[in-house]
C-alpha cells in the first residue's frame, strides 16, 4: 500500500521511528524503536489518524463501531472516527477507563454503547494484553470483536513460532490490520539514501527474530 510508505516517512520525520541500538521489553537488541506517543501535535496526529482511517477502509473489514483501549487507544479512536467521518463514513466510538467511576455516569466505558461488530484501535501489539482485555469488554457487552488496527506490525516471534500479531489473530479469530509492517519498513529503507545505512541491521534483526512473510 502506498500509504504505508507515507506513514513510515511521517514516523521518521517526527522521530516516532528511530534507528540505533535499543533494548525491547523482551530484552532483544533492536536496531529501531517505534513510539507512537511521539505523534504529539495536531498536524502529525491528524495525519496518523488519517492513515488509520485509510487502513480501515482499504481492509474491507465490516464493522459497526470503533473501540479504543485505555490509554493510547483513546485519542486514536476519536481521531480515526473524525477522519472516517470526513470521508463520509460515520461510525460510533467508545473507549474505556482503567478505573471505574463511582459518580456521574459511572462505570468504565465512555462513548457509544458497544454493539454489533466492534473494531479495536491500538498503537502496537506487544504481548496482546490490551487486545485480550478489549475483547473481554466487547463480548461482555454482547457485541463481537471485528478486528484490530495497529500502526506498526514488527513481525517478531513471540515465545513460540508466531508473532504477537499472529497469536492475537489466531486466538480470537479476527484480522489484525497494520498501517505498516516490518516488510514495508525494509522496503522504505532500501529506497531511502539518507536511511539506507540502517538497512542491513534491520534485515539482520528480522533474520534472527522475524516471522515468515504475512502477505
Amino acid at each position: 500500500m502506498d500509504f504505508s510508505r507515507d506513514f513510515i516517512a511521517l514516523a521518521c520525520r517526527k522521530g516516532v521511528l528511530r534507528f540505533g541500538a535499543f533494548v525491547t521489553k523482551a530484552g532483544r537488541n533492536s536496531p529501531y524503536f517505534f513510539n507512537a506517543g511521539l505523534f504529539d501535535d495536531g498536524e502529525s496526529f491528524r495525519e496518523l489518524c488519517g492513515f488509520y482511517a485509510r487502513s480501515i477502509r482499504a481492509s474491507g473489514v465490516a464493522c459497526d463501531m470503533l473501540f479504543g483501549p485505555a490509554y493510547k487507544g483513546i485519542p486514536l479512536v476519536a481521531g480515526a472516527a473524525i477522519r472516517l467521518a470526513e470521508d463520509g463514513v460515520n461510525l460510533p466510538f467508545a473507549f474505556n477507563r482503567k478505573e471505574a467511576k463511582d459518580h456521574g455516569e459511572g462505570g468504565t466505558l465512555i462513548g457509544a454503547p458497544l454493539a454489533g461488530r466492534v473494531l479495536i484501535l491500538d498503537d502496537v501489539i506487544s504481548a496482546g494484553t490490551s487486545v485480550r482485555e478489549s475483547v473481554d469488554i466487547i463480548r461482555a457487552a454482547g457485541a463481537s470483536p471485528a478486528g484490530v488496527v495497529i500502526a506498526l506490525d514488527r513481525m517478531e516471534r513471540g515465545k513460540g513460532t508466531l508473532s504477537a500479531v499472529q497469536e492475537v489473530a489466531e486466538t480470537f479469530g479476527i484480522p489484525v490490520i497494520a498501517v505498516a509492517t516490518l516488510e514495508d519498513l525494509i522496503s522504505f529503507l532500501a529506497d531511502s539514501p539518507e536511511l539506507a545505512a540502517n538497512l542491513d541491521a534491520v534485515k539482520a534483526y528480522r533474520e534472527t527474530y522475524g516471522i515468515a512473510s504475512t502477505r
